[in-house]
């Protein structure tokens, strides 16, 4: 399989310093997994009569890696997605989107800001990766980037509250929970009215909100949501407000009276059934979001995916691609240590039909 895959993309055309595709996989992974450079990465492979190339020819070799890595990560996904469908054979798949950054390499890239986004989709109860697309900066963060898995709930934060992608996602028949802020959507009213949202949470007396919205789009009909607003403990909204405050004077800029009433609320919007999904149901599934944050968390401080080194755009890609491989290849073994213990425990609580 290796071996054919790397011939077909031209990571691996013919026998010469690289005897064959495994041999180069593990150059590859040797570098980018590694801490050594080119030049030591050549010595060591020279040391273990692996390869007998230079760090230049190594480079290049590296390269051509790229379309190769993606293949490989696209089956490792594939893989990873049937066993997550398995694994929610009696229950909702849940599915939380989200994405995550490193710099790019060389100097002139990280004075600029630019940096790759690593797209990502993470299923529950598998608490497994089950999709990835690597980006640059011009990669926009959207629910509707991953094709969706029937009967699915979406969950995402607020960059990803744009109707009209909302609407693809709920078109294909998923439903959505997404986070809002509330100036990033066109609040209506049934009857196309505008919606005061601010004035909606600032007259508010119960500190619970549930009812139906409308999210304007640009060039079909209102996408009809259900609105769900919780105000926050006074601890927290007072942390949320002193944070807004702190954020606006460090861009220099003026804080609406309006961001300081929404600070105080978390803001949902999504197409569960009110019937089906009540109130702090549907807050308790929003709450499952910060499952992705740990997993970031865990490829950047145990899988290492920090920064790529080196000026070569090639070799950075490549560079990111076999630290997803890596984190796959360990999900893989985990796995075989049967369901997490914190869904077991949701299990016994909720019942089998409940994912979470």
């Amino acid at each position: 399989m290796l071996e054919r895959e790397a011939r077909a993309t031209g990571a691996f055309l013919r026998p010469r310093e690289v005897k064959c595709g495994v041999d180069l996989l593990r150059l590859a992974l040797a570098y980018c997994l590694g801490s050594m450079g080119l030049r030591l990465t050549a010595a060591w492979a020279e040391g273990i009569g692996l390869a007998s190339l230079s760090n230049v020819a190594l480079l290049g070799r590296l390269r051509n890696t790229v379309p190769w890595l993606e293949s490989i990560v696209a089956r490792l996904l594939a893989q990873a997605s049937a066993r997550s469908r398995g694994a929610v054979a009696r229950a909702r798949p849940i599915r939380l989107v989200d994405a995550t950054t490193v710099r790019k390499a060389g100097k002139s890239a990280r004075e600029s800001g630019r940096l790759w986004r690593v797209h990502a989709v993470f299923d529950l109860p598998a608490e497994r990766f089950s999709a990835f697309e690597l980006t640059d900066e011009r990669g926009a963060e959207r629910i509707n980037r991953v094709a969706v898995t029937p009967g699915e709930l979406r969950i995402a934060d607020r960059i990803h509250c744009r109707a009209d992608d909302v609407a693809d996602v709920i078109a294909q028949g998923a439903d959505v929970l997404v986070r809002a802020g509330w100036t990033g959507a066109r609040w209506l009213e049934e009857d196309g009215r505008a919606c005061d949202l601010i004035a909606l949470l600032a007259s508010d007396t119960t500190g619970s909100i549930d009812r139906p919205i409308w999210l304007g789009r640009s060039q079909a009909a209102p996408l009809r949501m259900r609105l769900v607003a919780i105000k926050m403990p006074k601890a927290q909204a007072v942390k949320a407000v002193a944070e807004a405050r702190a954020e606006a004077r460090s861009k220099q800029r003026a804080i609406k009276p309006g961001t300081l009433i929404a600070a105080e609320w978390v803001i949902l919007v999504t197409s569960l059934d009110r019937a089906e999904y009540a109130t702090d149901k549907v807050l308790e599934l929003y709450r499952l979001r910060w499952r992705i944050e740990i997993a970031f968390k865990r490829m950047k401080s145990l899988a290492g995916l920090a920064g790529p080194p080196g000026e070569c755009p090639e070799v950075a890609k490549a560079w990111v691609l076999c630290h997803l491989i890596a984190v796959l290849l360990t999900e893989a073994q985990l796995a075989a240590f049967g369901v997490s213990p914190h869904w077991a425990a949701r299990d016994r609580t909720c019942g089998a039909p409940c994912a979470f």
